[in-house]
């Protein structure tokens, strides 16, 4: 399997690979995002760009079309930043502000749409969305231009357009979540986990052979409800990825510093990550 970091990289493999595949870190951090209002630390003040982190969103694009993984409060900015005019599916990990705020800006994404913008999520998280964004859900309610959704429940592996898709249910502080196991034969198996402290035993069992581990890695020291960054390095030491990037970062955590400081084939995400796959 070959693997190209940066969007850059892609640019230049586009012009002899038509239909390449790809994972894009649209946001990096925790819930309060980088920098935090009123903190003068050094990686708040940092002027290095992977630095400067949004609230935590992947986006995923190839033969099965573009799918988003939740829509935190920066979804407007992560969407002009990255050119994203076009989405065929949202994908949620959970029912948190930091994960949701953003449902409105899917607004852009129904204009030019024919059928409902189709929302993937635990029968949890489709009845928080409902009782946070009433109107959309509402038939009654229901206007041109707005958000158009097509709520649907996942209790198991499911195809979306030929990406294989397995909810990973996890536990975040005292509520369950869910991450995701992603499988297509452009890239072969890719974990997104963002936000979990413990996992259970029947979850790591479904987290195996993995190409690539993306997961909660907060901090070095130890979190309520997030993995700090050596519980992240044990649960990776357990599953055994190719390859490992610790994502929903906060501002204790230096891009720079921290990337020295991880073990081989173990790096830190940030916002416009773009990994492409041929």
């Amino acid at each position: 399997m070959q693997l190209y970091d940066d969007v850059a990289t892609m640019s230049r493999r586009s012009k002899t690979k038509s239909h390449l595949s790809r994972l894009l870190f649209l946001g990096t951090s925790t819930s309060v995002g980088v920098p935090v209002i009123g903190c003068e630390c050094a990686t708040c003040q940092s002027e290095n760009p992977r630095d400067r982190r949004t609230r935590s969103s992947i986006f995923l694009e190839g033969p099965w079309g573009n799918l988003l993984v939740d829509t935190g409060p920066d979804l407007r900015e992560q969407a002009l930043r990255e050119k994203i005019s076009k989405v065929d599916g949202v994908l949620y990990t959970h029912e948190h502000v930091d994960h949701v705020a953003g449902f409105d800006e899917l607004r852009a994404f129904c204009w030019n749409r024919e059928l409902p913008l189709p929302l993937y999520g635990s029968a949890s998280t489709i009845e928080g969305l409902m009782r946070m964004f009433p109107w959309a859900f509402s038939q009654h309610q229901a206007q041109q231009g707005y958000v158009q959704p097509d709520a649907r429940v996942f209790d198991q592996t499911f195809d979306f357009n030929g990406l294989k898709i397995t909810p990973i249910k996890v536990i975040h502080g005292t509520i369950c979540t869910h991450g995701f196991r992603f499988n297509h034969q452009s890239f072969g198996s890719i974990a997104y986990l963002p936000d979990v402290k413990s996992i259970p035993t029947e979850s790591l069992d479904l987290l195996q052979d993995l190409s690539i581990l993306i997961i909660d890695g907060l901090r070095f020291e130890s979190h309520k409800t997030h993995l700090s960054v050596p519980e992240a390095l044990s649960v990776i030491s357990k599953i055994r990825p190719n390859r490992s990037i610790l994502t929903h970062l906060s501002h204790e955590l230096s891009w720079e510093k921290t990337s020295a400081e991880l073990p081989e084939q173990v790096s830190l995400a940030y916002d416009g990550l773009s990994l492409t796959f041929p």
